[in-house]
């Protein structure tokens, strides 16, 4: 909780977080596991302001609710604008209407069939490359990940967010961009027939006079399975993107079992990912650009964890959060692990920074396991008709219409 939950509930709400915690543990025998403390305050940023750890004791620190009016973040300008409430009605719908009702509870027992259909395991490529020397290049390298993942066993490979365009690129010429982008897609529905494999991506879509930054899952056929076009624009892509007006569906594929998609920065959301989870996904995946290292070490493992699906998360190698591509890992609860691996997701990954490829091989049963520890169950223990307010518009819920200064007066929000 310290270390990822309350310093992520403040990032993503832009909000003060002073949590309080027991600490010690009276019993000689059984459970030894002491009270964690872990008591902190957190600034809107996440940082630290005070915090004490394992003693009993009383800390103090400022808060400066001033700091809280201001929604501005890594991902966008405003925070509360960046949200799509109109696309969170999954969050409202009964317990035992969503799709996921067939995954509450521990997973079923070994050798009994998961209700949706796939494959027991399923071999993940990471597949982490960016836009080197020239284009020609570029491509060159991506058609030798796919066969190399391929000849490795792996049936999915996901690349990162934008992976055929240096850092700037698409912003400098969106037209030009979407123009090559098709170039490219109709190149790698060719080289993911040739190597037989699934291949996940994102890239520009130009329909009409709009622009669109989308995701694509082409399969080994050679057609696109599964496609997704960004409905949370950060602060770049609202000079040149329109917003997709749907989340992206949960596909039902054989040979991967239940898919969908998240872009980028769209990890900071948790109402997209819980939305993706009610609706019954197991494994979610990410062509990613971490804006920050809290996108990855916090955010990524908070999705796959509160929710428990897996998360392909997949990072271009000139990120500004200099963290490397990381599978974040569904778990299954099987009782008596070490109580912190109840809690915090666990994840593979690849060095920042450096062309890589890490085969990860995920075990879908542990995205049917919802359990955190014996009682918790994180998709049942929920109740819908409190969600409304995730699904109410900015302008009808209550919020701070002046950022004041530390003085008092008032700020320009323009």
């Amino acid at each position: 909780e310290m270390r990822v939950h309350i310093p992520l509930r403040a990032i993503e709400n832009g909000v003060w977080h002073v949590a309080s915690n027991t600490v010690g543990n009276p019993n000689k025998v059984g459970l030894l596991w002491p009270w964690t403390g872990g008591s902190e305050i957190c600034d809107p940023r996440g940082n630290r302001v005070v915090a004490s750890e394992e003693e009993e004791e009383v800390v103090v620190g400022e808060v400066r609710p001033w700091e809280a009016e201001h929604k501005e973040c890594s991902w966008a300008k405003d925070m509360w604008a960046h949200r799509r409430p109109e696309l969170y009605g999954a969050l409202t719908t009964k317990l035992e209407d969503v799709p996921a009702a067939v995954m509450y509870g521990p997973a079923p027992k070994p050798g009994t069939a998961l209700p949706f259909q796939g494959p027991d395991s399923l071999k993940v490529a990471m597949m982490q490359l960016s836009a080197v020397h020239t284009k020609q290049c570029t491509e060159w390298m991506t058609q030798r990940q796919i066969s190399y993942a391929s000849r490795r066993g792996a049936v999915l490979g996901v690349l990162p967010s934008l992976w055929c365009f240096r850092r700037g690129e698409v912003a400098q010429n969106p037209n030009a961009a979407a123009e090559y982008s098709a170039e490219v897609l109709k190149k790698m529905l060719t080289w993911a027939k040739e190597s037989t494999m699934h291949v996940c991506f994102s890239l520009v879509e130009k329909q009409e006079s709009k622009l669109y930054h989308t995701g694509y899952l082409v399969g080994p056929t050679g057609s696109v399975l599964l496609k997704y076009r960004k409905t949370h624009l950060n602060k770049e892509e609202l000079a040149w993107a329109s917003a997709g007006d749907e989340l992206c569906a949960v596909h039902s594929i054989p040979a991967l079992g239940h898919i969908a998609m998240m872009l980028e920065d769209e990890v900071w959301s948790p109402e997209l990912s819980r939305c993706l989870a009610v609706e019954g996904v197991e494994v979610v995946l990410h062509p990613a650009d971490w804006d920050t290292a809290e996108a990855g070490e916090m955010a990524a493992t908070e999705r796959a964890g509160e929710n428990r699906f897996h998360l392909v998360s997949v990072n271009r190698l000139d990120s500004p959060g200099r963290l490397g591509s990381q599978t974040t890992l569904a778990g299954e609860y099987i009782g008596g692990e070490p109580i912190p691996l109840m809690r915090y997701a666990q994840g593979v990954w690849c060095r920042f920074g450096v062309e890589e490829q890490v085969i990860v091989e995920l075990q879908r049963r542990q995205a049917h396991c919802k359990m955190m520890g014996d009682h918790l169950d994180v998709l049942k223990k929920r109740w819908p008709e409190l969600y409304g307010v995730c699904c109410t518009s900015q302008d009808d819920l209550f919020q701070w219409r002046e950022v004041a200064s530390v003085d008092g007066t008032a700020v320009d929000n323009e």
